[in-house]
C-alpha cells in the first residue's frame, strides 16, 4: 500500500514545482536566463530544465490521472509491503529536502544567481552563508535529491537512471565552474573549498 494516494502524490508534485517557479522568480527575476557558453553547460541546464519542468510535471500528472504505472515501461512492482513503504517514505523525505533546499540556496544567492558554470560577474559576491555553509553546490545537491526522491516514489527506472545521468553531469560540470570560482574570488574560495564539502556535508 502506498504511503500516499497517488492522485494526492501528483498534485503535492504540482504544488511544489508551482513554488519553486514562484522563489525563482521572486528571488532571482526569471525563470530562464541567457544561453551557456559552452556545450557541456548547455548540456547540463538543459538537462536541469528538461527534468524539472518536463519530467516533474509529467510524471505528477500521470499520477493524478493514476496512469503513470501504465505510461512507463520501466516502472518496478514492489510487492512487499514493508520494502514499498520504506522506499516510497525515503523517497518522500528526500524529495521534500531537494525542493526546500533548492529554494533556500535560490533565496541566498538573490540576485547573485546565474547559470551553473557561468562565470561570477564583477558585481557577484562570493555566497558562503545559509546552504552553502553545509555544502559548497547545495543547489546541485537538491537537483539530485529531486531526482533520486522521484525514482523512489514512483518506483521508476527511468528516473532512477535520470538521477544517475545528473550525477555525472553535475561531476563533470563542478570542476569548470569551480575555476571559474577560484579566478574569480581567489584565496577565499580555496579556503571555503577546503573547509566545505562538494555535493554532502563534511564530505
Amino acid at each position: 500500500m502506498h504511503i500516499l494516494d497517488q492522485r494526492l502524490l501528483g498534485l503535492l508534485i504540482l504544488l511544489l514545482l508551482a513554488v519553486l517557479v514562484v522563489v525563482k522568480r521572486t528571488t532571482t527575476g526569471s525563470i530562464l536566463e541567457k544561453p551557456p557558453r559552452s556545450p557541456l553547460l548547455w548540456l547540463v541546464n538543459a538537462f536541469n530544465l528538461f527534468f524539472l519542468l518536463i519530467a516533474n510535471p509529467l510524471a505528477a500528472v500521470l499520477l493524478v490521472l493514476e496512469r503513470l504505472r501504465g505510461a512507463d515501461p520501466t516502472f518496478l512492482a514492489i510487492d512487499a509491503g514493508l520494502l514499498l513503504t520504506t522506499v516510497e517514505l525515503v523517497g518522500l523525505v528526500i524529495y521534500l529536502a531537494g525542493f526546500a533546499l533548492m529554494g533556500w540556496a535560490l533565496i541566498e544567492l538573490d540576485g547573485n544567481y546565474q547559470l551553473g558554470g557561468s562565470d561570477p560577474r564583477a558585481t557577484d559576491a562570493m555566497i558562503v552563508g545559509g546552504p552553502y555553509a553545509l555544502v559548497r553546490h547545495p543547489m546541485y545537491t537538491a537537483a539530485l535529491a529531486i531526482a533520486l526522491g522521484l525514482a523512489c516514489l514512483t518506483q521508476s527506472m527511468a528516473c532512477l537512471g535520470a538521477f544517475a545521468v545528473y550525477l555525472g553531469l553535475i561531476l563533470a560540470l563542478i570542476p569548470v565552474e569551480e575555476t571559474s570560482l577560484l579566478a574569480a574570488y581567489g584565496e577565499s574560495y580555496a579556503q571555503y573549498r577546503r573547509k566545505v564539502g562538494k555535493l554532502l556535508p563534511f564530505l
